[in-house]
């Protein structure tokens, strides 16, 4: 009897294993696929918007093979120490020339729409910098999001310049009220002058002059939870296009 249930149990666990792999095979979620799937598909969409991709992935790897070749035909290495190294490093090569890629495509396939400014974003690295999108908003989709990090407090608007920037101050006031001296800085999204194109604000952020310590920036992030609860602004209704899928298939989660 001990067996025959040993048995059934067995089976619904295989049942459960092959179900769990089929499910992952036909996902759309980046998190299910395997790394090899990651890279064909963030490949796929990148050449969708820049078929000079796989040019360049080509150049770079043939290249690496070719001077680590001749490095090894002049030392006289063994070939056998030097192709699995230029193999490798041709791979290495081809997979950063894909990431410098794709970052480019994310932000040439998003900018201009709403939400766009989450491309940039998710590029900060996590241990230092923080972002909240859209705690402010308009009917016509102009935002404002807010990135918390050693720069102290930056607003980001995107949208019609004029109604932004009315959105921008009011949000400058508000977070003065609660920053006690914290730097509030704010940025427009735009290709006109006095604005920061999506393409450079991860970089602008990240330059930004340190004004606060890893823990006044848990300080800061605190008051700013209690300014969100009082001042919560709904959301229009209507999907934002979200690059998380792309994202993270270059990241490999």
């Amino acid at each position: 009897m001990a067996s025959e249930k040993a048995k059934e149990l067995a089976r619904k666990q295989k049942e459960q294993i092959r179900a769990e792999k089929l499910r992952k095979k036909n996902s759309d979620d980046p998190k299910d696929w395997g790394r090899w799937r990651q890279f064909t598909e963030a490949y796929k969409r990148t050449n969708e918007i820049d078929p000079s991709t796989r040019w360049w992935m080509l150049g770079v790897a043939v290249g690496v093979i070719v001077v680590i070749a001749a490095i090894g035909l002049l030392t006289n290495l063994a070939w056998w120490a030097w192709v699995p190294l230029a193999l490798m490093s041709a791979l290495l090569g081809a997979m950063l020339v894909l990431t410098r890629k794709a970052r480019t495509a994310m932000i040439t396939r998003y900018a201009g729409q709403p939400g766009s400014a989450e491309v940039a974003l998710q590029m900060l690295n996590k241990r230092r910098y923080s972002y909240d999108l859209g705690i402010a908003a308009t009917r016509e989709l102009d935002l404002v999001h807010r990135v918390l990090g050693p720069g102290g407090i930056v607003l980001i608007g995107e949208g019609a310049p004029g109604r932004t920037r009315k959105l921008l101050s009011e949000q400058e006031r508000r977070h003065g009220q609660v920053s006690y001296g914290t730097a509030v800085t704010t940025l427009m999204i735009g290709d006109a002058p006095n604005q920061v194109k999506l393409g450079d604000l991860q970089k602008r952020i990240e330059k930004m002059p340190k004004v606060l310590a890893p823990f006044q920036v848990t300080e800061v992030q605190s008051r700013l939870k209690a300014l969100h609860l009082r001042n919560q602004m709904p959301i229009p209704k209507g999907p934002m296009p979200t690059p998380k899928g792309m994202n993270r298939a270059m990241r490999g989660r």
